[in-house]
């Protein structure tokens, strides 16, 4: 069974609930939530805050995290899945920001550099992965990946990490 089914399967058998922060994805994971079919029992909002100012306002992410890590960081991604789970009164979140390319990136964070937050019944964690190809290529590696990763959490309860 592939990740997002399983994710479906489990939220759905454990009557919890998913939301994601994306970033630079722009709404591609929410997207991938809703093409399942009663995905309206486990999925219930998103949040793309593709600006620092709607990190800000719509997640509770401090300026100050933005400041002095950037967008692109473990405690950026770690306070925007804290934020939307705690937003949208989720079991778990999703925290996405990166530099999807193709300009942007910089030696320390290079084009395809992608910042995964986690937040869940207990916990968090937070991960960076860094994907080769265009644009289109490195958010759908991103997406991929998160659906994998919260599969694993969602089927352990967090314990997966």
């Amino acid at each position: 069974m592939d990740a997002l089914h399983t994710i479906a399967r489990n939220l759905t058998k454990k009557r919890q609930t998913v939301s994601c922060a994306e970033s630079c994805t722009g709404g591609m994971l929410a997207a991938a939530f809703t093409s399942v079919a009663g995905s309206s029992q486990w999925f219930d909002q998103s949040f793309v805050t593709y600006s620092n100012k709607a990190k800000e306002d719509r997640l509770g992410v401090l300026p100050e995290t933005l400041l002095e890590h950037g967008a692109v960081s473990r405690q950026t991604v770690y306070e925007m899945a804290r934020g939307a789970k705690a937003v949208a009164q989720a079991d778990y979140a999703v925290g996405i920001s990166g530099i999807a390319g193709p300009g942007g990136g910089s030696e320390s964070k290079p084009v395809g550099t992608v910042w995964f937050g986690f937040a869940f019944p207990g916990g968090s964690y937070e991960e960076i992965r860094r994907f080769d190809g265009n644009r289109e290529s490195v958010r759908a590696q991103a997406v991929a990946f998160a659906l994998e990763r919260l599969a694993g959490l969602v089927e352990s309860g967090g314990d997966a990490v």
